[in-house]
């Protein structure tokens, strides 16, 4: 969710934010150096710490993806290709913990706006651009929440049995994730729909 305040990242355009991240995710593919994403990885860490202790709690969303990267891992190393798998890795965190930065310090109407004109030939058609635009603003700024959930869910099952994850998580996970949908919808009926999400 978003950090409240008006931090030098909030004032920024969130367009230029989304460009920013969209370019040096296409960069980072072009990296394959274990030793070259730890610089950059220290840098996305260094923008959270920025914006205070508010910024460094974000990075807790990374306990949700745990498990993924763990076996992600464990793949590479079966298959003898370990630096790769570090690299692989790095270049998922940077590229995750990149696109979180944007969603906790940009507006979801400023999101919204920047995200827009990419569907504007839909309006040849007579299609509105403001719906798909929603839609992409929506995920946006919403995965990064539900990483938060199935961390939390991670943790209170490691409370309860010890271990660190299970596939009966998924359960309560798609729970969480229908509820939450069911009150965004919820929200977004009450303001008008795509139209009403307006200054």
């Amino acid at each position: 969710m978003q950090i409240p305040g008006d931090t030098w990242a909030h004032r920024l355009p969130g367009g230029l934010k989304l460009v920013a991240v969209a370019v040096a995710s296409i960069l980072l593919f072009q990296v394959s150096s274990f030793w070259t994403l730890l610089p950059c990885l220290a840098a996305v860490i260094s923008l959270y710490a920025s914006l205070g202790r508010q910024g460094l709690a974000q990075l807790k969303l990374l306990r949700g993806l745990s498990v993924l990267l763990a076996c992600l891992l464990a793949l590479h190393w079966l298959s003898g290709t370990l630096l790769e798998g570090f690299a692989i890795i790095l270049r998922l965190i940077i590229m995750i913990l990149a696109a979180n930065f944007v969603s906790v310090t940009t507006r979801m109407d400023d999101m919204m706006a920047a995200v827009q004109p990419l569907f504007r030939p839909l309006e040849w058609l007579g299609i509105s651009s403001r719906k798909p635009a929603l839609g992409v603003t929506l995920v946006l700024r919403f995965t990064p929440y539900m990483l938060q959930v199935f961390s939390m869910l991670q943790e209170a099952y490691r409370a309860r049995t010890g271990s660190s994850g299970s596939w009966r998580l998924l359960a309560p996970f798609a729970i969480q994730s229908l509820r939450m949908s069911d009150h965004v919808a919820e929200a977004l009926k009450a303001r008008g729909g795509s139209d009403g999400l307006t200054r």
